[in-house]
């Protein structure tokens, strides 16, 4: 089992920067490449980025690439995401979750791990 909690959310004008962390617990960190998605109200979850298990690679939605990087540190059990240039359109809960496998991990159905998400708000 793996416990993951994100942080680092709020209140942010366009054009701002927040970096969001997700902290793991239990099992293995590395055995898992952690991914980000966001839940707008009233929208589907969507898939942000995932990164491999060592950082190497990385892939990311087309909305947010080039404005949202996502890294990890494994010696702090810890994934984040930093989201530059932001824009009211990001405003949503921010998620972090967990799979072993990197292919195809822009399906939420394929993630074993979540966590309870941060809220983003983008103001105008």
């Amino acid at each position: 089992q793996v416990q993951l909690v994100e942080s680092g959310g709020g209140l942010v004008q366009a054009g701002g920067s927040l970096r969001l962390s997700c902290a793991a617990s239990g099992r293995t960190f590395m055995d898992f490449c952690m991914g980000w998605f966001r839940q707008a109200p009233g929208k589907e979850r969507e898939f942000v980025g995932i990164i491999n298990w060592n950082g190497g690679s990385t892939y990311y939605a087309d909305s947010v690439k080039g404005r949202f990087t996502i890294s990890r540190d494994n010696a702090k059990n810890t994934v984040y995401l930093q989201m530059n240039s932001l824009k009211p359109e990001d405003t949503a809960v921010y998620y972090c979750a967990g799979r072993r496998s990197y292919t195809g991990g822009a399906s939420a159905e394929s993630y074993d791990y979540w966590g309870q998400g941060t809220q983003v708000t983008v103001s105008s």
